[in-house]
């Protein structure tokens, strides 16, 4: 299955019930995908609307009212999308927003990136926030983060972005689908379907009462302490006697992963660690490897976003090197595994 096929499979069997979207390369056979297969569902809703702007805004009414729903785009419209999700954050509604990331900035190519790390993992938008980023390496992965998404998107009121990227979404992979749509899905407390038989509810974006405003504030900032303890995931890959660790997500980990393969046959003692969770960032686990491994290098397909991450976790318990190709430019297996040896040569590793 395509990759951006599988994220809207996924979605539907997660119980997506409204996704509102604006065509945008290399996402739009997922909206070609649920304008088919979702707007033929009793109940669903499908609109394409007449911008990122608008769809987000439609993301937000359908949250309000309860729905399980679902937004996607690629990196331009997500900049659109901003202040819509700053607005679902700051009044704790649950959304799934997808970002088939492209090369950038500006429009940019319309081939794979991940020049968009910092405006996901960083809350894009304006006010103290932050969104849980998932990063899948695979089709399979799409699907399964996919429909994790929408579970922790309900589980702590709160936007959930998956960042995928334009060769994910174009690629084909088996995946199996390990979840069925629920038959009920719950009705959150906060939903707006009326207020017969309770008092009425009023959601607002504007507050002026400054002691409401740092309430909620700190409320968010607890709930993101939660989030960091309880949804930190990563895969490690051959680290247990690694003198050389790489740092990579989606599909740069991909790609590393063949590159350290190639390395282990040629005596190369490295390994990796791959984020699934961009935010919360797995930088724990990376100070407890910087205990035994002084040498680490962080692949992307950016100038280096990540890389300041890594840089944090690891303060100057280590070396971080940096090895990028932005714009698109989509290096080889061969290629990092070149990168990988000239710097285990170069630390005197071997």
């Amino acid at each position: 299955m395509y990759g951006n096929h599988a994220i809207g499979e996924a979605a539907i069997r997660a119980g997506c019930q409204c996704y509102f979207g604006y065509p945008i390369t290399p996402q739009n056979e997922l909206t070609e995908y649920m304008a088919t297969h979702l707007g033929r569902r009793k109940g669903c809703c499908f609109i394409q609307a007449e911008s990122e702007t608008a769809a987000i805004s439609m993301v937000y009414g359908a949250s309000l009212a309860g729905a399980r729903v679902m937004t996607s785009s690629s990196s331009p419209g997500m900049s659109l999308k901003q202040e819509g999700i700053s607005y679902l954050a700051g009044n704790e509604l649950p959304a799934v927003i997808v970002d088939v990331c492209r090369g950038g900035p500006a429009l940019g190519s319309i081939v794979a990136g991940q020049s968009d790390y910092f405006q996901a993992t960083r809350g894009g938008g304006h006010g103290d926030y932050r969104t849980i980023v998932l990063a899948p390496s695979s089709v399979q992965e799409l699907a399964d983060l996919t429909h994790l998404a929408f579970d922790l998107a309900d589980k702590y009121l709160s936007p959930v972005v998956v960042l995928a990227d334009g060769m994910l979404g174009q690629m084909m992979e088996p995946l199996e689908f390990k979840h069925e749509a629920p038959e009920v899905l719950p009705v959150r407390d906060n939903a707006l379907r009326g207020a017969r038989g309770r008092p009425s509810r009023i959601v607002r974006t504007c507050n002026s009462n400054t002691n409401e405003i740092e309430e909620l504030n700190w409320s968010l900032y607890r709930r993101y302490q939660l989030i960091k303890k309880e949804e930190t995931s990563y895969e490690t890959f051959l680290t247990d006697d690694a003198e050389l660790v790489v740092v990579a997500f989606g599909i740069a980990a991909r790609i590393a992963k063949g590159a350290i393969k190639t390395a282990r046959t040629e005596g190369l003692k490295v390994g990796m660690l791959r984020p699934v969770t961009l935010w919360p960032f797995p930088s724990a686990k990376l100070a407890e490897l910087s205990n035994k491994v002084k040498n680490f290098l962080v692949v992307e397909l950016n100038m280096g976003q990540m890389l300041e991450d890594v840089q944090l976790a690891l303060g100057d318990k280590a070396e971080v090197s940096f090895y990028g190709r932005p714009g698109g430019v989509i290096p080889t297996p061969s290629e990092v595994a070149r990168v990988i040896a000239r710097l285990y040569y170069q630390k005197g590793l071997k």
